[in-house]
């Protein structure tokens, strides 16, 4: 199992990594809205989503694969009254004929105290 890790998203704060190969699946930790470049946190739940898609990105990148690789999505909101603004610009990185299976759930708290986090699975098949 190796492990994926890219300058071009935030480093992990804790004992994690950014991402790791089992098998045929890339399995990648939760992102937030962290900049990679400015060190900054984006809020604001539109540009938040923004920020952390192209976190998840860069890490798909990172290992050779793209959006329509994901297979699996977990989001964490702080507020389920966000739900639609996240999901507009979430689906505006998906194609929609390769969608993934998805859960979203509403969380009292995230680290740095975020509004969203999104982790996903990913299969190179």
């Amino acid at each position: 199992m190796s492990i994926i890790h890219t300058d071009k998203a935030p480093a992990a704060i804790g004992p994690y990594t950014q991402a790791r190969w089992a098998g045929d699946c890339l399995f990648i930790s939760g992102q937030i809205p962290l900049n990679q470049e400015t060190e900054r946190l984006v809020e604001g739940i539109e540009g938040a989503t923004h920020q952390v898609m192209k976190n998840l990105q860069a890490i798909l990148e990172a290992a050779g694969l793209s959006f329509s690789d994901v297979v699996k999505a977990s989001i964490f909101l702080k507020n389920m009254d966000d739900f639609q603004a996240m999901n507009t610009v979430y689906a505006s990185y998906l194609d929609a004929e390769r969608l993934p299976a998805r859960e979203t759930v509403q969380v009292s708290c995230l680290p740095r105290n975020v509004e969203v986090e999104i982790s996903m699975i990913a299969y190179k098949g």
